[in-house]
């Protein structure tokens, strides 16, 4: 028995390759191509633009590349412009480049809008006519599928609307196979955007795409309408990257396509690695990932308001306009000085540890009274489980701090030089260490692993991964408190501990001893360490 085929509703066009890299510090390596283009064909992305290939060398290697690899789900599309003014296609570099690369699907750029026809490219109204047409008609030649980027539509269609669909019918008339509607400054809002596309409609009879830049923040809005209005290809980067302040992101485009709509695009097994995806194009991006980005951010399902938490306990419709499983995202409770009762129980369940009604207000309280010092605990899920371990009336921290000294000097001949001691109790034993480091905070993380390691082998598997301090009060100077975040990983593993106080190397200290306590009693650590 054959499954039934996924015929999408909206298909999705992926631009991450070619316009997503002109964000500002994006440069994708060849093999950064390459791996974004499988995780996005993975996923079920209908086209992947995967470059300009008469812009650079970079793009050239990759159509190469990509020509000897299967794809299941996209096809690889390459991008260019017209033909040049008073140049035959067959003539012209950029489109022979078009040809080079292979890609059974050939996207080009041409002007809609009568400024740019006369003030960028410098020609007649009727010879950038005669560009479309002519370049549409002579790739349809070659048996290429042709998408028309109909480049600022919507600012070319306001100024003049006559000329604008003129260019759209030159396309239309020489065999384009989808004709795409750009918002190229992102400047249009979404009831705009909606009207005109439902004005070319009536005259239009090609499948219409939509290709949103975000310049006013209504980049998902406008591609949202589009569809509305009856566009049947979306554009689109994943996070929003692109030039300026990015293009519409796919992230959000496609959830809210799927789930908001009813307009099928992905299969929904796959929309759940949609999350994965989205950080994995960060990471590669080598970009921190938005934590309050829509959908897929680590916040966008994070409740910290204690009544909101408690609803969520009651029923999770309350305060989440979707399942976050459905796109591969997970709903989490952060524990803060705004927190209730339920923000500590659900967090108990969360990490598997028990707690009883009148301990979670003692333990609430506590928090209250840390967070009234400068500690903050929403971005320190590791100190959070130690506290409620600590109130488990069984629990055995692993040591026990008995004293440390930490002295700086500048010795002559070496310079700076910062010495620490640790005295520890594990168990019966008192072990007392000494190491030296480029820092009092690296000279107690080296003495306190000393000290630990030949007890706890696995200790050694253990790096300080970032190390962040931030002042708390700076209206009193140098006697402000600070607060110290730490980040510690163990393989894939990754968790944050928070230390406050007004001295640096105590709240240094305790983030830092929580750390490794926290991965000798979660060795196997627990669903929000980070992966």
């Amino acid at each position: 028995m054959t499954s039934t085929p996924f015929i999408p509703d909206v298909f999705i066009y992926d631009t991450t390759l070619r316009d997503g890299t002109q964000r500002e510090g994006i440069s994708y390596s060849l093999e950064d191509k390459i791996r974004i283009a499988e995780r996005l064909d993975r996923i079920g992305v209908h086209y992947i633009e995967g470059g300009w290939p008469g812009s650079n060398p970079k793009d050239v290697h990759f159509f190469e590349r990509v020509a000897k690899m299967t794809f299941q789900n996209a096809k690889i599309a390459a991008f260019g412009s017209t033909t040049r003014k008073e140049t035959p296609p067959n003539q012209d570099a950029n489109i022979q480049a078009l040809l080079d690369a292979q890609t059974p699907v050939v996207t080009l750029v041409g002007k809609s809008w009568d400024l740019h026809v006369f003030q960028v490219l410098e020609t007649t109204l009727n010879e950038n006519l005669r560009m479309i047409g002519s370049s549409i008609a002579y790739l349809k030649g070659k048996g290429k599928e042709v998408i028309y980027d109909a480049e600022h539509f919507f600012d070319g269609y306001k100024a003049n609307p006559a000329y604008a669909l003129d260019t759209l019918r030159a396309a239309e008339q020489n065999g384009a196979d989808v004709i795409v509607l750009a918002d190229t400054n992102g400047g249009c809002l979404p009831w705009e955007i909606e009207q005109i596309v439902h004005d070319v409609s009536k005259q239009i009879h090609s499948p219409l795409g939509i290709h949103c830049h975000n310049d006013s923040g209504c980049g998902v809005a406008n591609t949202l309408a589009a569809v509305h209005a009856g566009v049947i290809q979306v554009q689109g980067t994943i996070n929003g990257y692109g030039e300026r302040v990015g293009n519409a992101d796919l992230c959000a485009v496609i959830p809210g396509l799927q789930l908001k709509m009813g307009k099928n695009c992905v299969t929904d097994e796959n929309l759940e690695h949609l999350t994965e995806l989205s950080n994995f194009v960060s990471e590669v991006a080598n970009l921190p990932h938005d934590r309050n980005q829509p959908y897929v951010g680590a916040s966008a399902f994070t409740h910290k308001g204690g009544i909101h938490v408690a609803a969520m306990l009651k029923t999770e419709q309350s305060y989440q306009h979707i399942d976050p499983q459905k796109v591969g995202n997970q709903r989490r409770s952060v524990v803060s000085e705004l927190s209730g009762r339920g923000n500590l129980i659900e967090k108990s369940q969360e990490f598997d540890i028990p707690i009883t009604t009148e301990q979670a207000n003692r333990l609430l309280g506590e928090i209250k009274e840390l967070e009234s010092k400068g500690f903050t605990f929403e971005g320190a899920e590791a100190s959070v489980n130690l506290m409620l371990k600590r109130f488990q009336p069984n629990y055995l921290p692993p040591f026990e701090l008995i004293d440390f000294t930490v002295v700086v000097e500048n010795r002559q001949g070496r310079g700076m030089l910062a010495e620490a001691t640790v005295k520890v109790r594990i168990g019966d034993r008192i072990i007392h260490t000494a190491a030296e480091g480029n820092g009092p905070v690296n000279a107690l993380d080296a003495a306190l692993r000393k000290a630990l390691e030949d007890v706890f082998p696995a200790i050694r598997e253990v790096r300080l991964d970032d190390y962040k301090v931030r002042i708390v009060d700076s209206e009193n100077g140098t006697a402000s408190a600070v607060r110290v975040l730490i980040d510690t990983k163990n393989g894939t593993r990754r968790w944050s501990t928070i230390g406050a106080s007004t001295n640096i190397i105590e709240a240094s200290w305790t983030a830092i001893a929580d750390s490794f306590e926290y991965a000798l009693v979660n060795p196997k650590g627990h669903s929000k360490d980070l992966e």
